[in-house]
């Protein structure tokens, strides 16, 4: 379940953990006492979410109608008006739970309060009575029978995040780390090109079901600040087809070549263009984050793959898409890279909002020297551009890499042992072994293409540590998927306390009326 915290906004941080995942303020009008726009205590802004001036006027913050307000604002929750900031907001409590902040004095009796339990309540709110009691804990709802694996299975597809696809992401490019190592290692890779191959079988057409059944909720996450993560369908799709094209499977590498770029060519341009048109946003500076690199390295998986293919097959075809998409992606990178190193730099950065996909930096570099390295291997005049130019920056790329890694490692170290943000288990960790295992198969091939052995030698090192690190990460994500989690009235458990948002508006969590 996820976890919510309902907060003024004028009252005084915790030093410590006091707060959870996203700080959305849910008001519809901004707070007096605040100045616009710069030093905003918050990440964003969902003023649709909030009730309509009607009933707001109607309640007038009088506890005593509390419960028919309440009643009233769940309904609204359903209507059009509410739909894209509801479907947001109970992303991005899915995600990583939610501080949710309000001007109101007493938030207890607050629109804030409902809007917690309706993201806490288990079930789909469309099924949801409006004019149902609150939960009460350690009570189970009358006639309640809990939902099968088949219901099960519909919402963690409802539920399903947009990066999802990161864990095949790092899993094939392990897998092809493997194989370019050589050594014994051939049954690991094949291995996990299965494993890979099993979870692209799984997640495509999950995201085709939560397209066609939770279209709100899919265009909710498409128009938000983690847009660029749907590129990893294409994204994973390529760096599978460049894994089978060494196996000499080079009618399955098209396969996937194709469905990659024509994903990408949907996304790469779909999502600026939602991003720039839409009006349903906050034009800040601090929406920025590490899964914008995905923009870039989108691009160079395209690279990737159709360069390897086009070692195997004839046509001139596949090097000039190969060589326009690394050309694109470096644009790519460097424009990101400066928005990403502005926000960092300009921008006050919470430990907790710090998450793995800062280490993409990393990997977007990494498999831009990748690209460029699978260029320079094809014939003499087909990439219109010179391999002296194309070697120049791929070393460039791979020493700029190498500097990130060290700071990045810091960061985690600010962020885990100095900040104390608990090391546990998130779908995030996929973002980090992504770049690790590609920066080991790029330090193994740009020294072999360089005839550079103590590169090559330390490349054959760093892939051991990159499948050492999928492993650690796999098996925390065994362990999450296996580990029991706590019993709610209404939830798949059938029994036991209900879950409740925490508020610290008080000395004391309370429960939701």
């Amino acid at each position: 379940m996820p976890e919510i915290i309902c907060r003024r906004i004028d009252e005084q941080r915790p030093s410590e953990d006091g707060e959870v995942g996203e700080r959305v303020l849910v008001d519809r009008l901004w707070p007096e006492s605040m100045r616009r726009p710069h030093g905003a205590p918050f990440d964003e802004w969902l003023r649709e979410v909030a009730p309509s001036v009607e009933l707001q006027r109607w309640y007038g913050h009088n506890p005593h109608q509390f419960g028919e307000f309440r009643r009233r604002y769940l309904t609204e929750l359903g209507d059009q008006r509410h739909k894209y900031a509801a479907a947001r907001l109970r992303g991005l409590a899915e995600d990583r739970g939610l501080t949710l902040l309000t001007a109101a004095q007493d938030v207890d009796h607050s629109h804030t309060a409902v809007l917690a339990e309706w993201l806490t309540e288990p079930r789909s709110h469309d099924e949801r009575r409006p004019d149902a009691a609150p939960p009460k804990p350690g009570r189970t709802a009358p006639g309640f029978r809990p939902p099968g694996h088949r219901a099960a299975v519909s919402a963690a597809v409802a539920n399903l995040n947009a990066g999802a696809l990161a864990f095949v992401m790092g899993t094939g490019i392990v897998s092809t780390a493997l194989y370019v190592n050589g050594a014994g290692a051939g049954t690991a890779s094949a291995v996990l090109l299965w494993v890979a191959l099993a979870g692209f079988a799984v997640l495509v057409p999950a995201y085709g079901w939560r397209l066609l059944r939770r279209r709100e909720r899919f265009v909710a996450d498409l128009l938000g600040p983690r847009a660029f993560a749907f590129l990893t369908l294409s994204i994973s799709s390529n760096v599978l087809a460049a894994r089978f094209v060494p196996d000499g499977h080079t009618a399955v590498a098209g396969a996937f070549l194709a469905f990659g770029t024509l994903a990408w060519v949907v996304l790469d341009y779909g999502i600026p263009l939602a991003l720039i048109t839409t009006l349903k946003r906050g034009p800040s500076l601090d929406q920025v984050n590490g899964t914008w690199f995905l923009w870039a390295v989108g691009s160079e998986s395209v690279a990737v793959a159709a360069a390897s293919l086009a070692r195997v097959t004839p046509g001139h075809v596949l090097p000039v898409l190969a060589v326009v998409c690394w050309a694109a992606g470096l644009m790519q990178y460097l424009l990101t890279a400066a928005l990403v190193l502005a926000r960092l730099l300009a921008r006050p950065v919470r430990p907790e909002g710090l998450m793995t996909s800062v280490w993409i930096f990393m990997g977007a570099a990494a498999i831009a020297v990748l690209a460029g390295v699978r260029l320079i291997a094809l014939p003499p005049g087909s990439t219109m551009l010179s391999s002296p130019l194309i070697i120049g920056s791929s070393v460039v790329l791979w020493s700029f890499s190498s500097w990130l890694i060290p700071l990045l490692l810091a960061l985690g170290v600010w962020r885990h042992a100095l900040r104390r943000i608990p090391l546990r288990y998130e779908l995030g960790w996929w973002n980090l072994v992504f770049p690790v295992g590609m920066y080991a198969v790029t330090t193994h091939e740009l020294g072999r293409a360089t005839a550079t052995s103590w590169m090559t030698s330390v490349g054959r090192w760093e892939v051991w540590i990159a499948a050492g690190f999928w492993a650690v990460v796999f098996a925390g994500m065994a362990a999450a998927k296996l580990r029991p989690r706590p019993a709610t009235g209404h939830g798949p458990a059938g029994a036991g306390q209900a879950a409740r948002p925490r508020s610290t508006a008080s000395t004391a969590p309370k429960a939701l009326p």
